[in-house]
């Protein structure tokens, strides 16, 4: 076997002289000069200062624009190449052990419709690092081009509505593909910067109340991703228990009502020493990954020198990993293709649908996810019907954090899952 991921706000300005701006005698106007806090830590001051001349342009005035135009262009691709080499990603298939979770991430990229997974484990397990590499293995989709909330051109359900007022009007929507996008819901974010909230320079510039688009709109058709998912804001959770519910994600700001489609996969990890998660935002993810500290030596030797080389050079160890990742990609895309083709025998849903029943599972989600999983599974395996052993494989991830919690019982409740299905399919 398999997250995706200094400027300074104030600057203070030193203005010239009137009497030097106004004099009649001189040939050039100076502008201000912007001291910013970035400019003394070994970059060239090259923008702060301009030279305005008057009528009777100067050939030096020239030159200097061009110098600093062409250190403005230097610096530039100086950021783009650091950019592109900066922070990169752990490769998925580089990642020992942890099965489960990987089972689980691979399945909601195959069908987001599973809801997303819950990754709870030890600390310094791996959790975070296997949801970020994520990243280099999602396939790519269609969207609307310049739309903030990545429409679907065919179907309206992932249309905003500008896009689907255009479309209804028979108008053609430039179209581009692009990857799954994974965005990262920092715990300390603001209901502002995950909703949306309204663009002040524009209401300021052009008298106009125009909607600034958040997270949740950036995280249509992508993955959302939560840290310590446990710690997080009860505000936040509300806004996400709403989003995850409804699909849609509907803002109320100063005269403002504005809906746009918000359809995720939710996933979210922590480490359950730290706190619960809210029931209700528990039931929203679709699978349950548990994830424990490996205790094999051989293992664990392996993990460390695999992430010394990873630290020590990070662009080869890629490279290394490079065609199992490709492998793996071209596993997903199929996969993603043959779902619609895999079926599933009634007398297994039947089966499913008792299980769910004998342990006294509240809802029917947990129904719908196991289902839903099980026909993910076969088309990663390359199958085009479930079998008993793909249903025993995902049903402790897709019921185990649903069951009613009994602060008296010692066994894990994945166990009890598995021994359920054990006497029921047999």
């Amino acid at each position: 076997m398999a997250s995706l991921l200094g400027t300074s706000t104030s600057s203070s300005a030193i203005w010239a002289s009137p009497s030097l701006s106004s004099s009649s005698s001189s040939t050039h106007s100076i502008s201000p000069i912007c001291f910013r806090p970035g400019n003394f830590l070994g970059r060239k001051l090259n923008a702060g200062i301009q030279i305005r001349p008057k009528k009777n342009k100067s050939r030096h005035h020239v030159s200097v624009m061009n110098v600093a135009t062409e250190i403005n262009s230097t610096e530039q691709v100086a950021k783009f190449d650091s950019k592109k080499s900066a922070r990169p990603v752990y490769p998925f298939a580089a990642i020992v052990g942890q099965d489960e979770m990987k089972l689980c991430l691979l399945l909601n990229v195959i069908d987001p419709k599973i809801g997303g997974v819950m990754i709870m484990g030890d600390r310094g397990t791996g959790k975070s690092t296997t949801v970020r590499s994520l990243v280099d293995l999602l396939p790519e989709i269609e969207v609307v081009a310049g739309d903030p909330y990545n429409s679907d051109p065919l179907d309206p359900e992932f249309m905003g509505v500008e896009v689907r007022e255009r479309v209804e009007r028979g108008e053609k929507v430039p179209v581009v593909a692009t990857k799954i996008n994974m965005v990262d819901l920092p715990l300390g974010a603001t209901e502002d910067r995950v909703c949306g909230t309204i663009d002040i320079e524009k209401a300021l510039t052009e008298g106009v109340k125009a909607f600034e688009p958040g997270l949740l709109a950036k995280a249509n058709r992508g993955i959302l991703y939560v840290d310590e998912v446990n710690l997080l804001d009860d505000h936040l959770v509300d806004v996400l228990l709403d989003s995850a519910a409804s699909g849609w994600n509907t803002v109320e700001r100063e005269g403002i009502s504005i809906s746009h489609p918000a359809r995720f996969i939710l996933i979210g990890s922590g480490n359950p020493e730290e706190g619960e998660l809210r029931p209700q935002l528990l039931d929203r993810f679709g699978m349950h990954a548990q994830v424990g500290t490996v205790r094999d030596a051989d293992l664990r030797v392996k993990i460390v020198e695999e992430r010394a080389r990873f630290d020590s050079n990070p662009k080869d160890f890629r490279d290394t990993y490079q065609t199992e990742q490709d492998k793996l990609q071209d596993q997903i895309s199929t996969a993603r293709s043959n779902l619609s083709s895999v079926q599933i025998d009634r007398e297994l849903k039947v089966k499913i649908s008792r299980v769910c029943s004998e342990l006294n599972v509240d809802g029917l989600r947990g129904d719908i996810v196991t289902n839903r999983a099980a026909k993910a599974l076969a088309a990663l395996k390359g199958k085009d019907r479930v079998t008993a052993e793909d249903v025993a494989t995902v049903i402790p991830n897709c019921l185990r954090h649903r069951l009613r919690k009994d602060p008296l019982e010692s066994i894990d409740s994945g166990v009890l899952v598995s021994e359920k299905f054990a006497e029921i399919f047999s």
